[in-house]
């Protein structure tokens, strides 16, 4: 007991040490932080009215961010969206934290609106707001168009706020989010850093990336521009291996996914040279592969995409929904810190059929963080 007792308090002094270092400094620097990830899940709570209670520990609250202060929170926009301003202690430091879903449908659809669209293009929001963005140079990069369309709400307020910061000395930022907000969070990283290429923001600004508890956003070719675009510690993707949000959404992969030089875009030519027997199998083989796949892809954009529209649309009566990428092949994204569950944790988080966000919360990530020791 001593020695477990021992062991909390030098990781508890641990963290507090950590994050005091950053609130005093205003420095950031690359890798994964234990404490700098705690102080933005704390941050994020505050985003919500019913995550502020410890499941574990009946009639606690979960502590408030120890060396940051919040100064904006933003009125809700686009498909139930919001974000919140914070900064620590010296201000030299500014933190981006980017709302997930709640209880109110409008947040799901945004969710379920599933569709891909290219990583560069324009979307008609209002007839006073079409969002242009460039969020990969690859013409094969595709990402979610429900977290795009709440990316791009949320980039208009956001943007004016780095500037305003900027102009008062801020020059590093911490940009997270948890669930629904850690998909967006890949999303407007990938805009700001895209914002700086073009010159409309500061070259010196320093943006680092913390997706919690993210579901997939995008496609293998999006995913690789983004981890080029963090490297060297500066995104990370977390996860708990108990939670099922970040093995959504549904995917599949067609032979249009794979990269230009394959062995399957010559197929036909090489089963033509076969003899008749085996090329008539070839042919049975290869159908039976190909048309399951295409078949799913379809139904997926059918239903996620132009049925789902339908319901954007009447939430946001002067939105168009654009042309979709012929693609749902989701893949995981960045950098990963895995939080593993383990006979400890299920004691604690067991599954259930019942309480289907059990493993999603903040709590449980929380609860496994304190044991990584990476």
């Amino acid at each position: 007991m001593k020695k477990k007792a021992s062991y909390r308090y030098v990781t508890f002094l641990f963290l507090f040490i950590s994050a005091a270092v950053l609130a005093q400094t205003g420095k950031l620097h690359p890798g994964f932080d234990k404490a700098e990830y705690t102080e933005l899940l704390y941050m994020h709570v505050e985003l919500y009215d019913s995550m502020k209670i410890d499941p574990t520990k009946p009639n606690s609250i979960l502590p408030k961010p120890a060396h940051f202060k919040s100064h904006y929170k933003s009125p809700i926009m686009g498909l139930d969206n919001r974000w919140q301003l914070w900064t620590n202690d010296d201000k030299s430091v500014g933190v981006l934290n980017i709302r997930g879903t709640t209880q109110n449908p409008v947040g799901w659809l945004e969710n379920f609106y599933a569709a891909m669209v290219p990583a560069k293009g324009e979307l008609k929001l209002a007839n006073d707001f079409t969002f242009q963005y460039h969020l990969a140079d690859n013409p094969k990069a595709a990402v979610h168009i429900g977290w795009l369309v709440g990316m791009a709400f949320l980039a208009r307020d956001i943007v004016p706020k780095i500037d305003s910061c900027y102009k008062a000395g801020i020059k590093e930022f911490l940009i997270m989010g948890h669930s629904q907000g850690g998909a967006i969070t890949f999303l407007l990283t990938s805009h700001l850093y895209s914002l700086q290429k073009q010159n409309k923001l500061p070259q010196d600004i320093r943006f680092k990336t913390y997706a919690s508890a993210s579901p997939k956003v995008g496609n293998t070719y999006f995913g690789y521009e983004y981890e080029s675009m963090v490297d060297g510690g500066w995104g990370y993707n977390v996860v708990n291996s108990a939670d099922w949000v970040p093995e959504l959404p549904f995917s599949v992969q067609t032979m249009e996914d794979f990269n230009e030089t394959n062995p399957f875009k010559n197929i036909d030519g090489i089963i033509k040279k076969q003899k008749l027997l085996a090329r008539i199998a070839l042919k049975h083989a290869y159908k039976g592969m190909k048309n399951p796949g295409e078949k799913a892809q379809r139904n997926y954009q059918k239903y996620l995409g132009n049925y789902a529209s339908k319901y954007v649309v009447k939430n946001l009566p002067e939105f168009q929904p654009p042309v979709y990428y012929n693609s749902n092949h989701y893949v995981r994204t960045g950098p990963t810190i895995v939080l593993l569950a383990d006979a400890e944790y299920f004691k604690q988080f067991a599954n259930s059929n019942d309480k289907v966000f059990v493993h999603h919360s903040v709590d449980p990530y929380l609860f496994l963080l304190k044991k990584y020791k990476h």
